[in-house]
Parts: structure tokens; sequence; C-alpha cells
């Protein structure tokens, strides 16, 4: 049987080494003026800079620059729009990690409107439906993690204790071409390395199991694991002489962006979004030290609850990283957990307790965890359960 799926609009995506040297005629289709959205450090010491610039100019592309430091907030895109509503730019680019991307596309969605992104954030607000027009948005990912350059969805935050990490969410706001050139990962240090790679792993293992997956999207999500598998721990161990590697994560990190936008993630996203309101953990960290854990709680309930067909999932993922296909269920089931362990262990994913949680916060935590991608986790998780992913790791 070939159950009815629905794809979602995606980008059109130019994947490969060298493809950064299209960025100007790209934009030049879109008019003479473009913002460019950056991470506020990193990109502009970066070899790549220079020849970017040159390109524009020669393509008669004049810009201007935003840095985003940080997670960005609903403030940071309420000003910038503000700032550069009447600037004329016909398109808008993203240069950068996950924040800096998830920036430029709120943005790019309200250049035109003008109204500010609390109208739109889920569960904040009125949760107005978003009609457009977005600015065209070009997305250029510096980092191998959230994927952000093939979703519709702008995360956004507000730190501290009544803070909030809430996503801006719609189909017209995908961007209109995502160029992935791995040559741009080169940069990256072992720690965003680690805390990127597991966070575009965890998507892709959470969306091949998820409530909605569906055949194309478990094509995709396998595709993307086994790229993951073969070359996470070599560009973390080697950087930038692993230049293969670069490449597998930067397709890992697209693959994990398509399927997590198509049918949805799990407890361990459901989690990262209020432990990244509350408390100063990068993303990626919050999937690192908690993937393991999470996948051994699901596999617990669903042997629990009875749902082989997941655990069947879970097993050929465990077969799959273990290089082994003889593996038993069981054994396979073990595998996947104790490889889950082992990388989080060998790239060093700080616990919890390092940014200030403690045991006492976690029935906050647990109480605010029950967003989107919660509810498309294999299996219902108890608040009991949930909080012992947490203190297992605090």
């Amino acid at each position: 049987m070939f159950p009815a799926f629905t794809l979602a609009r995606l980008p059109r995506i130019i994947f490969g080494h060298g493809v950064r040297t299209r960025l100007p005629a790209l934009a030049s289709a879109y008019g003479k003026r473009t913002l460019l959205v950056t991470g506020a450090r990193h990109f502009q010491s970066s070899p790549h800079w220079a020849e970017i610039q040159a390109g524009l100019r020669a393509a008669g592309v004049a810009w201007e620059m935003l840095g985003v430091d940080g997670e960005p907030s609903p403030s940071l895109v309420d000003e910038a729009v503000r700032a550069y509503r009447n600037a004329g730019f016909g398109s808008v680019v993203g240069l950068g990690g996950g924040s800096a991307l998830d920036a430029a596309k709120a943005i790019a969605g309200l250049l035109k409107p003008g109204n500010s992104v609390m109208d739109h954030l889920e569960g904040v607000g009125p949760e107005l439906p978003y009609h457009g027009p977005a600015t065209p948005f070009i997305a250029m990912p510096t980092t191998a993690g959230t994927g952000s350059e093939a979703t519709k969805n702008a995360v956004l935050s507000v730190h501290g204790q009544e803070g909030f990490k809430k996503s801006f969410r719609d189909e017209k706001l995908v961007a209109e071409v995502a160029l992935v050139d791995p040559d741009l990962l080169a940069t990256c240090p072992p720690h965003i390395i680690a805390a990127n790679g597991m966070d575009a792993f965890t998507q892709l293992l959470e969306s091949y199991v998820s409530s909605k997956a569906n055949r194309l999207t478990d094509a995709l999500a396998w595709s993307g694991m086994k790229a993951a598998r073969n070359s996470l721990l070599d560009w973390y161990q080697n950087g930038p002489e692993a230049r293969d590697a670069q490449a597998g994560m930067a397709y890992a990190a697209l693959m994990s962006g398509i399927t997590l936008a198509q049918v949805g993630l799990g407890s361990v996203h459901g989690l990262a979004s209020p432990l990244g309101a509350f408390f100063p953990i990068p993303h990626g960290v919050v999937c690192g030290t908690l993937v393991a854990e999470a996948t051994t709680m699901n596999v617990r309930a669903l042997r629990e609850r009875g749902n082989r067909e997941t655990l069947l999932k879970y097993a050929q993922a465990g077969r799959m990283l273990a290089r082994d296909t003889h593996l038993s269920d069981e054994e396979a089931l073990g595998r996947l957990i104790g490889v889950l362990h082992d990388w989080t262990g060998q790239m060093q994913l700080p616990r919890l307790s390092t940014f200030g949680v403690s045991s006492a916060d976690i029935p906050k935590i647990v109480g605010n965890s029950r967003g989107s991608s919660m509810k498309t986790n294999p299996v219902v998780l108890t608040d009991e359960e949930i909080g012992k992913i947490l203190a297992s790791r605090i």
C-alpha cells in the first residue's frame, strides 16, 4: 500500500562545492539592492567574504548588512523591518548559521507587510494568519545543523524565565533558492560541528520515526542519516581537511530541513523549545545532549505500548549506524542507543547543569514542552517520562 501524503513547498536547491559564486546572478535577478543578514562575527573574516563582495559588485548589486548576534528575537526582526521597509531591497540573503537564516527569513516575510512578527508567532499573541507578500529570500548556510534553508519556519526567542522560543511559520516564507556550498563550512570549530551535527542527526532520526512520516520522507531521512554516519565524527576530528565529510554533513543538514518541514520532529525538539528559552543553551547542544536519552525513553515506551512498526524503524537505524545488517531487532536497538551515547561522549556534549538547569526546573520545562514537535513524537510520553529524560542529563 502507498498511503497518501502531502509534499509542502521547497526552495530551488543548488548544492555543491563552489555554488556560492552563483549568488550575485541570483540576487541581481530580483533587483539591484539586497539585504545581507549574517552572523555577527564569523563570515566577514572568512576567505569567501571578499569573493562574494566582488561578485556582487561585478553584478551591479548594492547591499546593506545586518549582523545577528545569537538567536534572533522578535524585537530584532521588528527593528529591522522598521529600518529597511522603504530601502527598496529586491531580495534578502541569509548568509550564516540557523540564527542568521531564521532572522533573514522572518525579515523577508515582513519587509513588505510592515507589521510586527508578534502578530504571527505560534502560541504567542493573536496568531493572525500571514498573507504576505514576502520579499524573495535566498538562503546560504555556513553551518550544517538546522536545515533552515529548506523550511518554512523562522524560530525566534525571548530569553529568561518568562521567555519563549516560537516559530513564525508559513509556506510563503520558504526560500526562493537554497545555495548549499560545503566550502562555506570550512571554518566551523569543533564545538559547532558537534552541536550542529547532532542537531541535524536528531532531526533526521525524529522525522524518520515521526507519527506523520511517509515513504518519501523516510527515503530522504535515511540518506541523510547515512551521510551523517559517514561524516560527522570524521569532520569533528579532522576539521577542514575532511572535505568530503563537510559535504556529507551539508547534505545531511539539508535533508534534515526538508524532512522536518514535511513531517515534524519529536521529544528532543519539544524539550529544546523551553530549554532554549529559559536557559542560555545553544539549540544544537540541547539536541546533542538529549538525543540518546530521549531515544532510550521512546524505545522503552514503544515496547510498553506495543508499537512494533516504529520499533522496527528504530532497529533499522541501529543496523545502519552499526554497519551490521545481521543484528537482531533487540541487538540493533541497543546499538542505536549505544552509538548515540558514544557520539555524545566523543564530541563532549555538555550536560544541562552546565547552563544552570537543576532538578527543580524539571516541572516547568516539562510543562512547556508540548508544542508542535512533541505532537509528532512516535509515542505519547507522560510527564514523568519526559522528566526522566531531563533528569538523566542534568
